[in-house]
């Protein structure tokens, strides 16, 4: 009988690849092993060493770059259609699950080799996930919400959200979202920024409601995000449950401790009120511009808030804390400022506080115990996934290293290599292209 592999993605070569002279970021610590060589077998990390490798063995030389884990990205929409206003609702899953696909492929090809949707339309992150896992597409691997929950007329109105009012009816849509194979749930607890006539500030769900989609959730042993935007709804949300919040546009002092206090997880996304560029590049509307900027001060501060009250310590789960997170709301592969918006996002991040070191964690380890892949995936240690970048520059001196990633693989499998031929010092620029 005739086979043929044609279109499906090769498994990773069973043969021991190795990376050799290269500095290891070790992002839980926050050191540098330098002069370290890493062996890469059937997709994982088998060994790290300053043994050199053996003879014949299948080399690339990093040439005394940084060897970090790959980024992972935790709000993500790949299937969102700009300008807002040209969504429609009854577009073929297909059309949707294509765009969806092209923006997972560009952020792997950028370095962030996982990531996390937080709402698609047609349930088009389950679509793709489905296309990686049987190995006929190439993208990031993907943890996914499904279909957000709204209400009738809330925020996500219009872009193919389950809707639903009362507790019977969130219960039912969280529990559908659930069993067609959703890893979390997001819902709507406020309004954005992005349509007129919409607040922020006032709860746009109830308390049970919100409780009935952390019950669906724990039956699943899942956990609830939800887009919000200020202090008292997200009060509301802590209290029923919820464990991750989106956005946080305006945090009071006393909201971010209690946040802290139960050590929840948040996503700035502070991409959405600083890049007023992009967005009119992507035919955002003039009045949402504007909106964006004017909210972006107090955005920051916001996050600043937050900050203060606490960074989450991973080496000291007792300890209260919140832990940010990198997410981009907009695709985290798209062109920005001469890098990437998962880059940018991250940058930000540091604008608002974090360390380089944290802000680095916020995109890898931290983002890996978010998504369940901690002690798999997030770091650069032996036994877990070979989901690899490299970068010129120590990226815990300075995240804007990340600007430049000239090698990418993905469970062990080479995404990029624009590694030049004649190996570099640290300190030197390496020929050759400029993401």
């Amino acid at each position: 009988m005739l086979t043929t592999t044609r279109g499906r993605r090769p498994a990773p070569e069973p043969e021991t690849l190795w990376l050799t002279g290269g500095h290891v970021v070790d992002v839980r610590s926050g050191r540098i092993r330098r002069d370290t060589n890493v062996a890469v077998t059937a997709g994982r990390i088998e060994r790290i060493t300053a043994d050199a490798p053996p003879p014949g063995a299948r080399t690339v030389a990093l040439g005394g770059r940084y060897l970090m884990p790959g980024l992972i990205s935790v709000h993500t929409h790949l299937g969102v259609v700009y300008p807002f206003s040209e969504t429609d609702e009854a577009e073929n899953p297909g059309l949707t699950a294509l765009r969806a696909l092209s923006r997972a492929q560009d952020a792997l090809y950028a370095g962030v080799t996982t990531i996390r949707c937080v709402h698609e339309q047609n349930r088009a992150d389950l679509l793709v996930r489905t296309a990686t896992e049987q190995g006929w597409v190439d993208a990031p691997r993907i943890v996914g919400a499904g279909r957000a929950i709204s209400t009738t007329g809330g925020h996500g109105w219009g872009s193919d959200c389950s809707y639903a009012d009362g507790y019977d009816a969130f219960l039912r849509a969280a529990r559908m979202e659930l069993s067609a194979g959703a890893d979390l749930i997001k819902i709507f607890i406020t309004g954005g920024i992005a349509h007129q006539g919409e607040s922020f500030t006032g709860a746009q769900m109830t308390v049970d409601e919100m409780r009935a989609v952390v019950r669906a959730a724990e039956e699943h042993g899942s956990y609830v995000t939800a887009h919000a935007g200020a202090g008292s709804a997200i009060r509301e949300a802590l209290a029923a449950g919820v464990r991750g919040f989106e956005h946080a546009y305006e945090l009071d002092d006393a909201t971010a401790a209690e946040m802290a206090a139960r050590r929840v997880f948040l996503t700035p996304t502070l991409c959405v009120t600083r890049c007023p560029d992009w967005m009119a590049e992507h035919s955002f509307t003039p009045w949402q511009i504007e909106r964006a900027v004017e909210v972006g001060p107090g955005h920051l501060a916001s996050i600043r808030r937050a900050v203060a009250a606490g960074v989450a310590d991973p080496d000291d789960p007792g300890a209260p804390g919140i832990t940010l997170l990198a997410g981009t709301d907009y695709p985290p592969g798209e062109p920005i400022e001469d890098t990437v918006v998962a880059v940018r996002e991250m940058e930000f991040l540091t604008d608002a506080g974090l360390s380089p070191l944290q802000a680095v964690r916020s995109g890898t380890s931290e983002a890996a115990r978010l998504v369940g892949l901690a002690g798999q995936a997030g770091a650069v240690e032996e036994g877990f996934l070979a989901d690899l970048i490299v970068t010129e520059r120590d990226p815990l001196s300075d995240v804007s290293a990340l600007r430049r990633i000239p090698f990418v693989m993905q469970a062990g499998r080479i995404v990029r290599d624009e590694l030049p031929a004649v190996p570099v010092t640290p300190n030197q620029q390496a020929p050759g292209g400029v993401l």
